[in-house]
């Protein structure tokens, strides 16, 4: 009778339940860092904004065109290099 009792399934829930805890707090995680992605590439248009753009107007002069031009080449480039960087972070960690 006691061997009946041995195996109610409540590991089998646990374990379930620490996995889907895990996934949430690995997702919620990757939102956080999308998010602050996002916060950093308002921040920096407006950067690239300020310093290439003097005053508004109906187009484009080559100046202005040019400069923001380059400032997006160089977030491209820093985003690639982190991006490189971050994943050969997670290749360290498997």
């Amino acid at each position: 009778m006691s061997d009946s009792f041995a195996s109610t399934g409540f590991d089998d829930n646990t374990d379930k339940q620490k996995g889907i805890e895990t996934e949430l707090k690995d997702l919620i995680e990757t939102e956080k860092n999308q998010m602050e992605f996002n916060s950093q590439l308002h921040e920096f248009n407006g950067i690239c904004w300020d310093m290439c753009v003097d005053r508004p107007s109906s187009k484009l002069d080559s100046k202005t065109e040019k400069c923001l031009k380059n400032c997006v080449d160089r977030f491209i480039d820093t985003s690639l290099f982190i991006t490189t960087r971050y994943a050969q972070l997670l290749q360290k960690n498997l």
